[in-house]
């Protein structure tokens, strides 16, 4: 049986699956490569470290496994950071990652001088501080000779692709993050290649998700001793792979994610523009449109309380016992440890733990931290249902996804049936599933989904608890505007 590769470019490393035709899983390999903080909200990483850890990665993938019966190998990866080559290819800076927040000045001048509506027409998006454009243009007012130097801007798992490959590509999905691209009409907007003051020619060519772009180098395949002919297929932007992962294709699929970000993200036949902007419009990887609104820290919350303030790595010890106070407890948390996206598109935003007393436990602090980033992404399924989204049930996915006490949580504060897919690999098995797409072994991705994506357990809302969540969520509204003007940015 024919067997595929997916990679899932993500923020603290690289996964790699080995994927056989009907989706059973037969190797799994993690790949880790630092993260660069040069100043207090700036976030780095060096592209060579993400090739070197493709090298190393897909080489451990295939000890042991039929190599001849690898077909093609596709992504998932994290979306909108700027990667620059020069006319040598060589890399001009560390990449600007997604939750880089250097760009506030950069995404004032977007909303406030060019303007929103601009914005919108041209790109079907406002400006967020993470997308590339205003990273490009902190390029060009902050890196002149950089900025000068450019001869391809490419996004993470583009630059894989590239070095696999050869070809200078991206594919729709990842390129919507970017407000470089018209998402309705499906191609560059030659209006923000104005404002960002770059020509067409240094963007990548434009794919869909699912659609071959290049054959692995020969000597690269002949390193890993893969056959000729393996395809590169052009991948997807992470939320979108983790959709597909998930299933969630076609019109009127819901996926949350809890992973270093989170993620709320609906799938739609058509394209609908977010008229409240507080989400993003962006396209699919199955060819359609998706809306998504994105938490910058999410599982990352409970990984800093856990790992730099209680200092334990036991996640599972932490949580025992939480379930009597589900929508009991009293302290709140704000997740905005790097400033916040959707929908209130803040920088300086900051973390905040409110309502303790002298009897406060160190429980109800975790199950506030928990509680916290299940609240922000409500935030952004409200935005969804001002939109005009019918949500009646939603896919669940992360390494948040792996607590059945999280589970729980989100689907009380959603009050909606909770699915866990079989499995739970999101990017890393989106990723495999296009590059089967791409190699013929099915014929579309929903196609795909339909075949090899199953559900193992359905998580049902407590109806008490939910409506103890319902007042909870309300009373955690009113704190960001309240606390908005206190922030230190």
């Amino acid at each position: 049986m024919n067997s595929y590769i997916g990679i899932d470019l993500g923020t603290s490393g690289a996964k790699f699956l080995l994927v056989a035709a009907d989706g059973t899983i037969l190797a799994e390999n993690t790949q880790s490569y630092p993260v660069y903080y040069p100043q207090a909200g700036w976030s780095e990483q060096r592209p060579e470290d993400w090739y070197a850890a493709a090298l190393a990665g897909i080489a451990a993938l295939l000890h042991g496994q039929d190599k001849a019966a690898v077909k093609g190998i596709s992504f998932g990866g994290q979306m909108h950071g700027l990667v620059a080559l020069d006319k040598d290819d060589n890399v001009i800076r560390p990449a600007i990652l997604w939750n880089d927040g250097r760009t506030e000045a950069q995404t004032a001048y977007l909303n406030e001088t060019v303007g929103k509506d601009k914005l919108a027409q041209w790109t079907g998006n406002i400006a967020f501080a993470g997308f590339t454009a205003p990273k490009i243009l902190w390029m060009r007012d902050n890196e002149p000779e950089n900025f000068a130097g450019i001869a391809k801007i490419m996004l993470p798992k583009d630059y894989l692709a590239y070095r696999l490959s050869g070809a200078f590509c991206t594919d729709f999905s990842d390129a919507s993050g970017m407000l470089l691209l018209d998402v309705k009409n499906r191609r560059w907007s030659s209006e923000m290649c104005a404002v960002c003051g770059i020509r067409e020619e240094q963007l990548p060519a434009l794919h869909e998700s699912y659609e071959v772009v290049g054959t692995l180098k020969g000597e690269i395949a002949e390193t890993l001793g893969l056959g000729p002919g393996v395809q590169i297929v052009a991948g997807a932007g992470d939320n979108a792979a983790a959709a597909v992962g998930t299933g969630v294709v076609g019109e009127g699929g819901c996926n949350i994610s809890l992973g270093t970000s989170g993620t709320l993200f609906v799938s739609a036949a058509q394209y609908k523009e977010d008229k409240v902007n507080a989400l993003h419009s962006f396209c699919h990887a199955d060819g359609g449109w998706h809306l998504m609104g994105c938490i910058l820290s999410a599982a990352s919350c409970n990984a800093w309380w856990s790992d730099k303030i209680l200092n334990t790595t036991d996640y599972a010890a932490e949580q025992n016992g939480l379930e009597a106070l589900l929508g009991k407890n009293d302290v709140f948390f704000l997740p905005y440890l790097m400033g916040e996206r959707s929908p209130h598109n803040d920088v300086s935003a900051r973390g905040a733990f409110i309502g303790m007393r002298p009897d406060t436990t160190r429980k109800e602090l975790t199950l506030a931290v928990l509680e916290g980033v299940t609240f922000a992404l409500r935030d952004c399924l409200e935005a969804a249902k001002k939109n005009g989204a019918a949500i009646p049930r939603t896919k669940l996915c992360g390494g948040g996804a792996k607590s059945p006490l999280w589970r729980q949580i989100v689907a009380d504060v959603m009050d909606m049936p909770v699915d866990i897919p079989q499995t739970e690999q999101g990017p890393s098995f989106g990723g495999a599933m296009l590059a089967m797409v791409g190699c013929g072994e099915y014929e579309s991705v929903q196609q795909a989904a339909d075949a090899i994506v199953h559900v193992k357990e359905t998580v049902l809302p407590n109806k008490e608890q939910a409506a103890r969540y319902a007042q909870k969520y309300a009373h955690f509204a009113k704190l960001y505007p309240a606390l908005k003007g206190l922030f230190i940015g």
